[in-house]
């Protein structure tokens, strides 16, 4: 039997951040992981560069059925702290778009960096070590593996969510959380690319274009940004954000034309050039593939633009500024980047991660009922989180 201060499960970016933490504070640590490898989805974000943290991070950037949990953890724990312990390994980084930042090499820097930062700590990181079973006697908590047992009074879970299955994501961190009696709201892949219905699959020519559009959800939340139409359907950085605040069954509206108003641009050609056919001045504006689609599918007449009628243009504003489109589902947890739901937080203290009625256990992360937007969110609260743990367990002594 192996006895520790701290045993966390889970070598993602929350466990390992929040053992560096404990150990450089004196606490004997282990770090129990089923895989090969730590920080595993680590290496993959980012397309392999690791969007770290955002340099403007609020309470309004994260989705929990509890929307004030997350502010105590933020505030104690900030991006700058964060960007202070990258810039000391001196990792160099660059802003991409909207405050995120990324590792100018690689995501691999990120992983050295909190493999440092637990050697600095003596943290034990043992691998491929998957639990089988946790029993809580009186005070110390008993894991046991295939091929150990261990024994701990302080147990933090750092699992991580469903998404990404093949970097080897499990229920785990739920099942644990409801042996316990802690509820779970249930997850669903977020961040993640929408499907086509059927009727729209003529839209699949269109794979690998790009196009800056809005999308607003049927709550009233929209983003602007870049939107990919894909083989599947609609990716790109705009449709993964929506996908945080889309339901199942809901449309989504989205002005394919965001820095313009096709009604203007429409009035003042029957001006100047009134002889021009639609197709022509949409194209400008628009891909050519994609009128050409419109017209093929019979979704739009081609005319002179002359000849268009206070019907036509208020009809091609509404197609134009305001499609509705009814995805048939997301691709799910194999391309999700995050799982949306997850740990009650009402059952959590925000101020140190650990559940109000079980003495000694914690939950950090993304196990969580915490989903950040697309843009480094969800590894602030990853470094947040785990700091919070580390602070509150360090505090008790």
């Amino acid at each position: 039997m192996q006895k520790f201060d701290v045993i966390i499960i889970g070598a993602g970016a929350a466990g390992l951040f929040c053992a560096a933490q404990l150990g450089q504070a004196g606490k004997k640590v282990a770090v129990l992981d089923s895989g090969k490898k730590i920080g595993r989805k680590i290496l993959m974000s980012g397309g392999g560069f690791c969007n770290f943290t955002n340099l403007d991070v609020s309470a309004g950037n994260y989705l929990s059925q509890n929307r004030h949990f997350v502010k105590s953890a933020l505030s104690r724990y900030t991006q700058w702290d964060f960007i202070s312990l990258v810039a000391s390994y001196g990792i160099s980084y660059h802003e991409k778009e909207l405050g995120q930042l990324f590792c100018d090499e690689s995501s691999q820097q990120i992983v050295d960096l909190l493999q440092a930062e637990c050697e600095k700590g003596k943290v034990e990181i043992l691998l491929r070590q998957a639990v089988i079973s946790i029993e809580k006697f009186a005070k110390n908590f008993q894991i046991s593996t295939a091929s150990e047992q261990f024994q701990t009074e302080n147990l933090v879970i750092a699992t991580g969510g469903l998404s990404m299955p093949a970097l080897g994501a499990t229920p785990f961190g739920y099942q644990i959380a409801e042996q316990f009696g802690i509820p779970v709201i249930a997850p669903r892949a977020s961040l993640v690319p929408f499907t086509w219905k059927e009727s729209d699959k003529h839209f699949t020519e269109l794979s690998g274009i790009a196009i800056p559009v809005t999308v607003s959800s049927q709550n009233g939340k929209s983003f602007s940004n870049q939107m990919l139409f894909t083989h599947r359907g609609l990716s790109g950085p705009v449709i993964l954000q929506i996908s945080n605040y889309w339901e199942l069954g809901e449309t989504v509206e989205i002005d394919l034309l965001p820095s313009e108003s096709i009604l203007d641009v429409l009035n003042e050609l029957r001006q100047s050039s009134p002889k021009l056919q639609l197709k022509t001045v949409l194209s400008r504006y628009l891909p050519k593939k994609l009128v050409d689609i419109w017209l093929e599918q019979k979704l739009l007449t081609d005319k002179i633009i002359a000849d268009l009628s206070k019907k036509d243009l208020a009809f091609l504003d509404e197609f134009i500024h305001r499609w509705r489109f009814l995805p048939n589902g997301t691709e799910g947890y194999r391309t999700a980047e995050v799982t949306k739901g997850g740990v009650d937080t009402d059952y959590i203290s925000s101020k140190t991660m650990e559940v109000k009625n079980v003495e000694g256990l914690y939950f950090i992360g993304e196990v969580l009922d915490v989903t950040g937007w697309l843009g480094g969110y969800n590894f602030q609260w990853a470094w947040s989180s785990a700091f919070a743990c580390a602070e509150g367990i360090i505090e008790k002594g």
